[in-house]
């Protein structure tokens, strides 16, 4: 029984027990190497160990709250997912399609490396990467920008360096967490989306010819 188990634990791990249960819930995601960018090195997340030697113990007590643990050895990242769809975060248009224009950077910068997983961004590398897509016609506002890169932050998807989000220069790092995100198969959607906008585009310049006709 999962109370039997959790008393077991000691004070302290009782408490790492609470805190990272918590974090899970905020933040869905775990990962197994945290990037310290003072030192340009990752060093090993002493949660996810904790979490990797009682992972039946959190797995069950989640399991009683309708949420699904999970974990991939492989790129050190363990993450919950609810059983209920009222319980997961929709994402607005402009963060979905930075989420997926993202997750096309990483895929071609890991392609040039060949000794390091850690792949960086910028701001303005971003935008003119959905410019140049044709996923928006021009720059979006410093607002929305912020807020979306603020959101992806929040969900593990990327970590700044330094700097405010809406600059063009600010540095990021692109999490693996990225991968579980947006599957191969999802990577369909964002070329549907961004059909959806030129039609939408199309539409409106229609609309703006018929009206001086």
């Amino acid at each position: 029984m999962f109370e039997e188990r959790f008393e077991k634990l000691n004070m302290t791990e009782q408490e790492s027990f609470k805190r990272i249960v918590n974090w899970l819930l905020a933040h869905t995601y775990l990962l197994q190497g945290r990037y310290v960018f003072e030192d340009h090195m990752k060093r090993t997340n002493q949660d996810y160990l904790f979490v990797e030697r009682n992972f039946d113990l959190f797995q069950e007590y989640l399991g009683y709250t309708g949420f699904r643990l999970d974990r991939d050895s492989n790129y050190g990242v363990i993450s919950i997912n609810s059983e209920y769809d009222f319980n997961r975060v929709k994402l607005d248009k402009m963060t979905t399609l930075m989420l997926y224009v993202l997750r096309l950077i990483y895929e071609e910068e890991r392609e040039k490396l060949s000794l390091s997983s850690d792949i960086f961004s910028t701001t303005g590398d971003l935008v003119h990467k959905m410019i140049s897509l044709n996923i928006v016609k021009k720059k979006p506002s410093n607002i929305m920008i912020r807020d979306s890169l603020r959101t992806l932050n929040r969900f593990q998807v990327i970590e700044k360096i330094d700097g405010l989000w809406e600059e063009a220069d600010t540095k990021f790092l692109i999490l693996p967490t990225i991968l579980f995100i947006v599957t191969n198969e999802r990577i369909s959607n964002m070329y549907q989306l961004i059909d959806e906008e030129e039609s939408a585009d199309e539409k409106n310049e229609s609309n703006a010819d018929d009206s001086l006709a």
